[in-house]
């Protein structure tokens, strides 16, 4: 059995700097056509000239005859300024702002402690230039269970915040709950509903592209495999399992079940963003372990073997490959990928001159496998 769809997008990806740049690259660019990069980096992309130069390290790293374009993506501090903003838009390479709460996940340190009393200036210019703002979706309270920061965000800050600036194009990045599913679904009149009919009428002058994204509205939400596959079980499952560990932190089984099923109903609100996140294997297997877990080598595998057991194939390529870019407002791509259902086991170990990665399903055997055709 094949499938061929439109080559797919990855819209949420680490690709690190130095040697795990070049170690990973290659993985995401064989299977992605782009992909939206964080920008967590020591230190963080916090300008326009940072992410050009970060742009250009990419391209270096990438193999001869590769044509993965990667979509920049600067790091919201309380110091950014909405200048700042307008730099971006017009570098043609940066595509979104990343909201990192001040402590929410790798390299956060340098992120924002104060949205409304810092960063309402820039938010307001975002939305002028059309930019997205891409949400870590955690409070960083250490009072709070870890379990439900994420509820406590939607309730505490993405409410509030859409609330405020109902026109601010907004992703909430890697959802892990019920709450997170019901909150975009929520939002999935985005702000049309609020469009006069003359404002309407003078969209339909534009690119039909932008129309699209106009009328998806503005609130989407990115999706992992492993918050379709694993629920927090599989952190525990036979001792302790560090590379199933990640940030939002794996949760209830009827929290994964939700986001199946929202993600393979169809529905135009969620995309594809592995949060493929490398760290080195000592990294991880150490007595103060990093969150983050390597799906690159095997994302499209895994996102297929979801859509197969739901019984909804037939919609995976929308979810993988058309809903991203219509959010966005860019071109759906025009190659493809072929995946075959063929079973093939994943490695237990990628090695470098570094070290070792450990990818997702390491030594597992999975049943789809993607090929250009």
């Amino acid at each position: 059995m094949e499938l061929t769809i439109t080559q797919p997008d990855d819209w949420h990806l680490h690709l690190r700097d130095g040697d795990l740049l070049q170690a990973v690259v290659p993985h995401s660019a064989s299977h992605f056509r782009r992909a939206i990069v964080m920008p967590n980096l020591k230190p963080p992309v916090t300008s326009t000239a940072a992410a050009i130069n970060y742009r250009e390290s990419i391209m270096k790293a990438l193999p001869v005859g590769s044509s993965f374009d990667p979509l920049m993506t600067l790091y919201l501090t309380d110091k950014t300024h909405p200048d700042e903003i307008k730099l971006a838009r017009e570098s043609g390479v940066v595509y979104a702002v990343k909201l990192y709460p001040a402590g929410a996940t790798t390299n956060s340190q340098d992120g924002v402690t104060d949205l409304f009393g810092k960063c309402l200036p820039v938010l307001e210019e975002m939305v002028k230039q059309n930019m997205p703002l891409l949400v870590h979706g955690e409070v960083t309270d250490p009072s709070i269970d870890v379990f439900d920061r994420e509820k406590i965000f939607i309730e505490t800050v993405l409410q509030p915040l859409i609330q405020r600036l109902p026109q601010l194009k907004v992703v909430m990045e890697h959802i892990t709950t019920m709450d997170a599913v019901n909150f975009v679904e929520s939002c999935k009149e985005g702000f049309v509903t609020h469009l006069s009919f003359i404002l309407v009428f003078l969209l339909i002058f534009h690119a039909h592209i932008l129309l699209l994204a106009w009328l998806l509205g503005f609130v989407g939400a990115t999706v992992t495999p492993q918050h379709l596959l694993l629920n927090r079980n599989a952190l525990f499952q036979g001792g302790l399992q560090p590379h199933n560990y990640c940030l939002p932190v794996l949760k209830r089984e009827i929290h994964r079940e939700a986001i199946v099923k929202a993600v393979t109903s169809g529905s135009k609100k969620f995309f594809l963003g592995t949060d493929s996140a490398p760290h080195e294997r000592r990294r991880k297997e150490s007595s103060c372990g990093c969150a983050g877990i390597y799906s690159a080598p095997v994302a499209l595998s895994l996102y297929a073997k979801v859509f197969d057991e739901a019984g909804a194939l037939d919609k995976l390529e929308a979810f993988t490959s058309f809903n991203g870019p219509d959010f966005y407002g860019l071109p759906r791509n025009s190659s493809k990928i072929t995946l075959k259902k063929a079973p093939w086991k994943v490695p237990e170990v990628l090695s470098f001159s570094f070290g070792e990665i450990i990818p997702m399903f390491a030594g597992e055997t999975l049943q789809w496998q993607p090929s250009f055709e």
